[in-house]
Parts: C-alpha cells; sequence; structure tokens
C-alpha cells in the first residue's frame, strides 16, 4: 500500500510538470536551461577545481586533545577541522558575518550581486562584496589577482563546489582556510594557537573575534590588536542581538568577556612519540592515538622533575612507557625527558634505542622452567661458582649463597641460578619466545646469542619490554602494542606493520604467569629502594629491574591488574654512571608514577588460575617429602607437568660406632656398624662449601680395606675448559689452573698430564701447572679410583 502511494505521489507530479511547465510555449526555455546545464558539466569536467588542501597533520589523544601538530607541505599552520567539531554557535556566527542567504543559495546570491553593484557604481568605488561563502573557499583554493573576469571564474568554481559538496562539508572547507595573518590558516588552527583550545570549546565572544578577523588579518591581528579587536567584536555582538542570532544573556556574557588572546606554541606532547607515527603515517591528516593526554602530561612531569636531580651523578636520559593492560593501549610514550636538550640528545628516542636489558629478561627464562616442570617456586637451586664452557657468571655483589630457592634467586636477581636455569631451558626456546614477542634486535642476531642471554648479552627496546611485561598481566598472552586508536579508519595506511593489531601469542601458560607475579610481587628483597622501606604509600605491584653491564642502563619495568610501567634510565651515548643501578634510580621513578596513575591499585589483582594447584614440599630441597624431612612447605605446581621429584638432600650411610669409618655393601662387617644420615651434597657443593670453611657433617673415610670401586660420580673437571684452545704470548708459558669438583667421601685427588702422573692434592687445593704448546691431555683421578679424562690445545 506505501509502494503504491508512493507511486501515485509520483505520478501526480509529473503530471503537474507536463501541465504548467512543458507547455509548448514555455519549452524553448527549457531547451536552453538544459543546454547551460550540459555546458556547465562539460567544463566541470573539463576544468576541474583542485580541492585537494595541504593540512598540518595534528597528533590527537584518545579523548581528541590535539598533542602534536606539524607543519603542512606549504608551511602553514593550517589544521584540519572536521564538521562534527563545527558547534551550532561557530556555524551560525560565520554564516550571520559572511554569507545570512548561505543555505538559500547555489553558490552565487545573484540579490547580493546587485546589491554590490549598484553601491559600487553610485560611489564610484568598491563598497560592497558581493562574495558567498562558497565563492570564497573557490578564491581561497585557487588565489587569483582580483579582476572581473577572474570573479567570473570564482563563480563557476562555486557552482562546481555546490555541486561536489554538501553545504555542511563547504563550510568546513571555508572553515579550513580563513586566513588569520602570517602563517595560521583554519578556524583549528587559531583557536589552538591563540586560545589553546579545540574549536567546540571556543566561547561565543572567542568565536566571534575569530569571525571578523578573515576579513582584515593584518589589521586585526590577534594578539597585536586586541582591543581593536574587542571593539568590532562587540559591534558585531549587537548585530546578533539584534537581529535575535543568539540568546540575550549568552550574548552580554561574550561583552563582557575580556578578550584574552596572545600567539602560543603549537601543542608538543608526547614529541617522540608523534615524531614516529608522523614519519609513517605522512598521508593522514589527523592520527587519532591511544595516548590520554592527562597521563602523558603527568609522566612528562613528573621523569622531568626527576631525572633533574639525577644530573649531577651524570644521568641525563630517561624513557617510560605507560600501558593499559585489558586494550594494550599505549596510554604515555615518553622518549627523553626534555625533547629540547640538544645537549644531552634530547631528540633521541629512548624508548625505542636498542640496549642491554641486564636482568629484566629473567621472569621469561623462570617462566619457561615453569611450563616444563623442571622447577617451582620453593625448589632449590646452587647458586655457587660454575663455568659453562668457558662462561663463568657471576653475581651483582660477587659473592654466592650456596642453596636457594627458585622464588629467592629471582626476587634477589641471582645471576648463577638463571644462567642455570637457562642452560636447562635451551637459548633456542628463549629466544623463539621473544621472536614471538616481536624482539626485532634479537630476531636478526639470534644465531649470536648464547647464555650471556640470561643477563642482558642481547640487544632490547623499552617499548619491547613494556609488551613483553604487559603479556605477564595477561595471562602470558602477547600482543602487539596499541599506538592507533581502534576507531581510526586509517590504521592500516600505515607502512609500519607493528601498528597493525596481529593476534596474540602464549608465551607462558596462565599458571607460570601467576608464579612469576607472586615472585615478583614480594617488597622484602634487594630491589627495593631504601627510601621505600617504610613508606605506607608503596603500590602492591609485580616488578623487576635491570642493570646492564658498565652500568650503562637501568630498567624497572613493573605491572598490576590495570597498567604496565616501563622504565628506563641512562644516557643515549651509553655513558655509564656508577648511579645507574635499577634498584636505586629506575624502581624509585617506577613506584612514583604508579602512584600517580593508580593511587589504589591494590584493590585490584590476579586471580589464581584453576589449573595451578599447592602441594607440601620439603623446605629443604623443594622436592617431594622423604620421611627424613622434618620440616615441609606449601608451594605452587602444575599438574601433570611440575616435576614429581622425592626429596634426597640426606642419605643414610653405614658407618662405625665411632664413626671414623664408612662401609659399602661389599665390606659391611655383620656387626658392630650402625646408620647415620649424611648430607648429600653434590661435587660443585661441596667445593663451594670447602672453598668457604662452611661446617657440615662429612662421610668418613672409606673402609681402607674395602679393593671393591665404589659406584659414583667422577671427579667434574672445571678448570681448564674441555675443547677449549688456549693462546700463548710470544714464549712467555702459559700457566693453567688445574681444579675438579668431586664427591663428598674424596679425600684427594691424583693429576695426570699427557699421561704422566703430575700431582697429588686436597681436592680443594689449587694445582697449577705449564702445559707445552699442541694437544695436551689430562687426567684427574679421586681416591676411589674414579676417573675423568679431558683434552685442550695450547696454541
Amino acid at each position: 500500500m506505501r509502494r503504491l502511494n508512493s507511486i501515485v505521489y509520483k505520478n501526480y507530479i509529473l503530471d503537474r510538470l507536463k501541465k504548467y511547465f512543458f507547455k509548448p510555449q514555455y519549452r524553448k526555455y527549457w531547451t536552453g536551461v538544459i543546454a547551460l546545464i550540459i555546458l556547465f558539466f562539460i567544463l566541470h569536467f573539463s576544468f576541474p577545481i583542485n580541492t585537494y588542501i595541504p593540512y598540518s597533520q595534528i597528533i590527537i589523544s584518545q579523548e581528541g586533545k590535539v598533542l602534536n601538530a606539524f607543519l603542512s607541505k606549504d608551511d602553514k599552520w593550517r589544521m584540519k577541522t572536521e564538521i562534527h567539531e563545527i558547534t551550532p554557535e561557530l556555524e551560525k556566527a560565520f554564516i550571520e558575518k559572511e554569507d545570512r542567504y548561505f543555505y538559500y543559495h547555489l553558490g552565487i546570491n545573484p540579490l547580493a550581486i546587485m546589491r554590490a553593484g549598484f553601491y559600487n557604481v553610485i560611489k564610484g568605488k568598491k563598497t560592497s562584496g558581493a562574495s558567498t561563502i562558497t565563492m570564497q573557499v573557490a578564491r581561497l583554493l585557487e588565489p587569483k589577482e582580483r579582476t572581473y573576469w577572474n570573479k567570473i571564474v570564482e563563480m563557476f568554481r562555486a557552482l562546481q563546489l555546490e555541486v561536489m559538496f554538501s553545504k555542511k562539508e563547504i563550510l568546513a572547507l571555508y572553515l579550513n582556510l580563513v586566513p588569520y595573518g602570517g602563517n595560521v590558516e583554519g578556524i583549528k588552527s587559531a583557536s589552538l594557537l591563540y586560545f589553546n583550545r579545540l574549536p567546540n570549546k571556543l566561547s561565543l565572544a572567542q568565536i566571534t573575534a575569530l569571525a571578523i578577523i578573515p576579513n582584515r588579518p593584518t589589521s586585526l591581528a590577534l594578539g597585536k590588536h586586541n582591543e581593536i579587536i574587542e571593539k568590532e567584536r562587540n559591534k558585531w555582538l549587537n548585530r546578533f542581538k539584534e537581529d535575535k542570532i543568539f540568546d540575550l544573556q549568552q550574548i552580554e556574557d561574550a561583552i563582557n568577556e575580556p578578550l584574552e588572546a596572545k600567539r602560543l606554541d603549537a601543542p608538543a606532547l608526547a614529541p617522540h612519540f608523534a615524531n614516529y607515527l608522523h614519519r609513517q603515517m605522512l598521508t593522514i591528516d589527523i592520527v587519532k592515538t591511544t595516548i590520554q593526554a592527562d597521563i602523558q602530561s603527568k609522566v612528562e612531569d613528573i621523569t622531568y622533575n626527576f631525572t633533574r636531580k639525577l644530573k649531577g651523578f651524570n644521568i641525563h636520559n630517561a624513557a617510560v612507557i605507560v600501558v593499559e593492560n585489558k586494550t594494550r593501549n599505549i596510554l604515555a610514550y615518553l622518549g627523553s625527558p626534555d625533547f629540547k636538550d640538544s645537549e644531552n640528545a634530547g631528540q633521541v628516542d629512548n624508548a625505542r634505542a636498542f640496549r642491554s636489558p641486564g636482568s629484566a629478561l629473567k621472569p621469561l627464562i623462570y617462566g619457561i622452567a615453569f611450563d616444563e616442570g623442571i622447577i617451582t617456586p620453593k625448589s632449590v637451586i646452587y647458586d655457587v661458582p660454575v663455568d659453562f664452557s668457558g662462561y663463568a657468571p657471576e653475581n651483582y655483589n660477587r659473592t654466592f649463597n650456596g642453596t636457594v630457592s627458585v622464588e629467592t634467586a629471582l626476587s634477589h636477581s641471582l645471576n648463577v641460578p638463571a644462567v642455570k636455569i637457562l642452560d636447562q631451558v635451551g637459548v633456542k626456546n628463549v629466544i623463539d619466545l621473544l621472536k614471538k614477542a616481536q624482539f626485532q634486535e634479537i630476531r636478526k642476531k639470534d644465531k649470536n646469542l648464547g647464555l650471556s642471554l640470561a643477563l642482558g648479552g642481547c640487544g632490547v627496546s623499552l617499548l619491547e619490554m613494556a609488551g613483553l611485561y604487559c603479556a605477564f598481566a595477561n595471562q602470558g598472552i602477547f600482543e602487539p602494542l596499541n599506538m592507533i586508536a581502534k576507531d581510526s579508519t586509517d590504521l592500516y595506511r600505515s607502512k609500519d606493520i607493528s601498528l597493525v593489531k596481529m593476534r596474540g601469542e602464549q608465551l607462558i601458560s596462565p599458571s607460570a604467569t601467576y608464579m612469576l607475579t607472586e615472585i615478583l610481587t614480594k617488597v622484602t628483597r634487594p630491589e627495593m629502594p631504601s627510601d621505600y622501606e617504610h613508606n605506607p604509600h608503596i603500590p602492591k605491584i609485580a616488578w623487576k629491574t635491570g642493570t646492564s653491564y658498565g652500568r650503562r642502563d637501568a630498567w624497572s619495568i613493573g605491572y598490576n591488574a590495570k597498567y604496565t610501567i616501563a622504565v628506563w634510565l641512562g644516557n643515549a651515548n651509553g655513558v655509564g654512571s656508577p648511579e645507574l643501578v635499577g634498584a636505586a634510580v629506575a624502581t624509585p621513578l617506577l613506584f612514583k608514577l604508579f602512584n600517580i596513575i593508580d593511587y589504589n591499585s591494590s584493590l585490584d589483582w590476579f586471580f589464581i588460575p584453576e589449573e595451578l594447584k599447592t602441594r607440601l614440599v620439603c623446605t629443604v630441597t623443594g622436592d617431594l617429602p622423604s620421611d627424613f624431612c622434618e620440616s615441609t612447605t606449601s608451594d605452587f605446581f602444575i599438574p601433570t607437568i611440575s616435576h614429581t621429584r622425592r626429596c634426597e638432600h640426606l642419605r643414610y650411610v653405614f658407618v662405625s660406632p665411632d664413626e671414623k669409618i664408612s662401609y659399602c655393601s661389599e665390606c659391611l662387617p655383620s656387626n658392630g656398624i650402625k646408620r647415620k644420615l649424611f648430607p648429600n651434597l653434590s661435587p660443585e657443593m661441596l667445593a663451594f662449601y670447602e672453598s668457604n670453611q662452611i661446617v657440615f657433617d662429612k662421610i668418613p673415610p672409606h673402609n681402607p680395606q674395602c679393593t671393591k670401586l665404589l659406584e659414583g660420580k667422577p671427579p667434574k673437571i672445571v678448570s681448564p675448559v674441555e675443547g677449549r684452545e688456549y693462546l700463548t704470548i710470544d714464549d712467555e708459558p702459559l700457566e693453567l689452573l688445574l681444579h675438579a669438583n668431586v664427591d663428598n667421601d674424596v679425600k684427594k685427588v691424583f693429576w695426570y698430564v699427557n699421561g704422566k702422573f703430575y700431582q697429588a692434592a686436597k681436592p680443594t687445593e689449587r694445582v697449577f701447572f705449564k702445559p707445552n704448546r699442541g694437544e695436551v691431555g689430562i687426567s684427574c683421578s679421586d681416591d676411589k679410583g674414579r676417573n675423568t679424562n679431558i683434552k685442550i690445545l695450547i696454541k
């Protein structure tokens, strides 16, 4: 029925047109009109108008605030005003001032043309203009000398614009092109550079002032002629009152509002971030980012004030990344504390620079070990001197702790345990996960990386580290961080693939992530800054520090349920400083930022994954308790994955009643013996105890009358390193240390060089020898007859 009614109505209209307009006597006029229309479109397509406007690119925040702006290609401040930014007050003021019949003509106002011609003839000079807003747009798009012919061209161009654009779009073009003196064009540029606000936030007084300036941009220069502008503004406000354009009270308030305008610098928040996006997205006029302007301002202010105090320690640069965990949006991005500090390379973007992370990658290594079932948080690991084919890591304080739990090793950032665990999980496995997390430098140099990866022997950026720790805050799932707002239609026009959203990668399991988080939340650790010990406002966060070799880089990266914040401190030129320690300088800044950005962070925290369970383990080893385990503690574990080792920190040994002789099963007497528990120590722990003179219950010497070779571990030669090449300088003889780790009950070792006996010594005794050039065979036997052989090459 509705469709039938529309057809009937359409036929009725056609009948009326035929009756009144298509009569034979009017046909010749219509023929002329149609000819003119055809001629117009021929000219329209033959001489198209160029509507391209080179805008100043602006980088805006989530909320729409302009963070940064760049000059247009023709060196103008011409920031694009979008239609939704044109408020009703702005629209009415400009139309009333420039072209009150804007919505009623087709780009040319014949009445205005006749009126202007009449007055110009009467006065003998130009006293009135006839340009509509559309004609002004045409003139601003194609500036020409004021002649009658160019006026005709201008009218033709105005008709073209009316065909191509809606009235709202034409008004937007006009507001984007109006001049305000110098190189400032457009309402947005003027409102930002003179009033420090966007067009949709302007008052009626400010709008009116901006409406009258384009006709006289030189004599009505904002910031120079404010008194004259204010008088002219009030004249127009009174006209608005007479014509009842605005509410009476609104106009009165505008008349009484003082004109406070001066030329301001262009917005310059997040300069490194803005410069990066500007390079990547040159063709986009308005880049809407994920940055939150208030958080960005706080980060810049806090970091600037914090680093000012460090200049006396020769620490000049810093970088900060703030990420919202749920959305992966970068809320704040700081490349250096002072972009204008050319003396200290302030324009270098330290958030993207590749630096050594120190210990900051250790959590990932431990997380992989949790997932592979090698360790749990309460597992005990040896923190003693060790040599990995010539690589002998040391702790930060150059001391060793003997036996430590995994959670202590990680929370205290011990180096040797981390390298041991990396050796067990495999360097390749860690590199593969870092590649999934888009670590670019590691992707390029993966073949050159070894166990030093655990201690910062690679290049990473702060941005990459923020992404990794954000994955820890998202149950181990990595996704690229967002720089561009999701509602930005120009996202996929970028040439940088890192700006495009990709699917998530599960780096480590939710269970492993939760165990890491619990360990990294502990505040009773050396990484806690001394001035925070008695501070009631310590934020509840999981965090890890890092200090690179030579104290060139100080890192502190933390996260809670809401945010991940990554902090780097150092010098852009790579110069180190004795005070550049993650816990000493980076962590205090991290805590300050968390307290400002998320003061009540402890209110929300992570939930324990369903698959993660707890069990009792022996406090000595972290393994499942045995009969002799006297104390236990609760520990997390992943069922079917975590290890199920039974505790073996003690072992039973048959000894004589006076405990001076031990027996094996081959020489066990029929009576006069007893069974006693002794520490079941590995050779490396025995060597550590002996060298540090730590008292422990030693197994007595074995029965000297026993001729049976004992089962057990042979000596492990740790110096020199098997298969290693050693170089001599000229004819100077090379001196090498002979050292081996042995079992608990070994009292003496015997050294052989190239098959010849060299020296007998205690296991802890330091023995040196001077080898000849060429291949050298070295053997070590213990007093139980167990033997180990290695070969080295002397060049």
